[in-house]
């Protein structure tokens, strides 16, 4: 393949042939060697809770060394890789090629791809650069990502391969003084944006950052109070981990979230420190989910996730809970009528059909507050009452139904009705229903998949 060698110039939209990304990425990634090597090293000083006995411009000296050293070492590799790897924009896909010895081509075509997010990690931020990711359908090694493009860069490369990906070709021009949708040439509506008082608010209250929050500072007294050895310190490590990756992914993650609508889905900005622009198109919303936490509910807040195809349960990505997240917080009809409005459902309108006193041997805490049903647009399972969980299921994405049933479930005869989607934060199942009932709803269930596959053409 002969190599351009031109700058990234990725919204040029002739086909081009052997772009490489911005040259600051070997600086980018010097410094993500450098900075965390540093931090290692303090956290290692510190970490026993005695300092070892150097001078102290030696103890300031070790970090800064490394730190220099690491990012002398991660540039030099960094500019390698940014050397080696180059991206092809053609009629029919894009491909990366990529490696020094062994050499990497991986192809996106077109037809297979699903999604284009632009992140915007802290340190690519402070240098003005992003990383645009590619979701591709099926497979567990589905995202292909180009690291990194000026943002500017970054917006048009994505508005090129979404509308190759739905066909359009270039994309157009926009009106003059209105807001681009990067999804398609055109506005967008921003159907929610959440404050950052009530995002903190929302945090604070939560169970699991109280229960955090006590915990620490009760053994906190007892260390204060008690005659035990300052090595216990340590203790407060697990603690103060929970918090701060509560508040990372709750706060710093979801910070100025803002949720939009265009023409072929939804678009999520979100990021304190490092920026994410998502998209999700129509067709790959495979269910939502409302959340409700027990001091949430007394105050009226919900969060609303989303189900989306290729992502599954990404709750361990770069991004956190970032992937399934439409809305973090909002009012409790807010929520609602943004689900109605994305999948055209109505949870508080269908018929109920809940599991029988007797199922309460294998549920006693939580069969009172478990129900299912079902309107024309989708398939409904609410659970919960730490955390009520009400899942929203479109019939046109039902994959599959199953009727479960264990042994102490025969002996009550009740049964559990699974509605399959794909992994993610949505669950819509009916457990521990009356066992003809199950078979009711299962059936009921597969005829309503059926024609809604039909009428749309999935």
């Amino acid at each position: 393949m002969q190599e351009s060698e031109r700058g990234s110039q990725p919204g040029t939209p002739a086909d081009a042939a052997g772009l490489r990304t911005h040259p600051l990425t070997a600086l980018t990634t010097g410094l993500l060697f450098s900075l965390p090597a540093a931090a290692a090293v303090v956290f290692s000083f510190v970490q026993g809770g005695n300092l070892p006995d150097l001078p102290w411009w030696l103890l300031l000296a070790i970090p800064v060394g490394i730190a220099v050293g690491g990012f002398v070492v991660g540039t030099a590799i960094g500019y390698i890789s940014w050397y080696f790897t180059t991206y092809v924009i053609d009629g029919a896909e894009l491909r990366v090629d990529s490696g020094v010895l062994w050499k990497s081509s991986r192809r996106v075509p077109y037809e297979r791809l699903q999604s284009v997010d632009i992140a915007q990690p802290l340190l690519a931020r402070i240098v003005g650069l992003s990383e645009l990711r590619m979701e591709t359908a099926g497979g567990a090694d589905s995202r292909t990502s180009l690291r990194y493009l000026r943002l500017t860069d970054a917006e048009s490369l994505r508005r090129i391969l979404l509308d190759r990906a739905h066909g359009t070709g270039a994309p157009a021009q926009t009106p003059a003084g209105e807001p681009e949708d990067l999804m398609t040439a055109g506005p967008r509506q921003v159907l929610s944006q959440v404050s950052p008082v009530r995002l903190l608010l929302g945090t604070l209250v939560s169970l699991d950052f109280a229960v955090a929050l006590l915990g620490g500072l009760a053994f906190l007294v007892i260390l204060l109070f008690t005659d035990v050895p300052l090595a216990a310190v340590g203790g407060l490590i697990p603690f103060a981990t929970v918090l701060v990756r509560i508040v990372a992914n709750r706060v710093a993650a979801q910070w100025d979230s803002t949720l939009s609508e265009g023409e072929r889905g939804l678009r999520i900005e979100r990021g304190l420190l490092s920026r994410t622009s998502q998209t999700v198109p129509w067709e790959r919303v495979q269910g939502l989910a409302v959340e409700e936490p027990l001091v949430w509910r007394r105050l009226g807040w919900a969060r609303l996730r989303v189900d989306v195809a290729g992502y599954g349960n990404e709750t361990s990505d770069e991004s956190g809970e970032v992937t399934s997240t439409l809305v973090p917080i909002a009012d409790r009809h807010v929520v609602l009528t943004l689900l109605e409005h994305v999948l055209h459902s109505r949870p508080d309108t269908v018929n109920r059909i809940a599991p029988p006193r007797r199922s309460w041997p294998v549920a006693p805490l939580v069969w009172r507050w478990r129900w299912v049903g079902a309107d024309s647009a989708s398939f409904i399972g609410v659970e919960g009452w730490f955390q009520r969980r009400t899942n929203v299921v479109p019939h046109h994405k039902t994959q599959s139904v199953e009727i479960r049933q264990g042994p102490w479930q025969r002996r009550l005869a009740v049964a559990t009705v699974e509605v399959h989607t794909p992994n993610g934060p949505v669950d819509a199942d009916g457990r521990h229903l009356d066992a003809e009932t199950a078979r009711d709803v299962a059936l009921h269930q597969v005829e309503r998949a059926r024609l809604a596959r039909s009428a749309t053409g999935s």
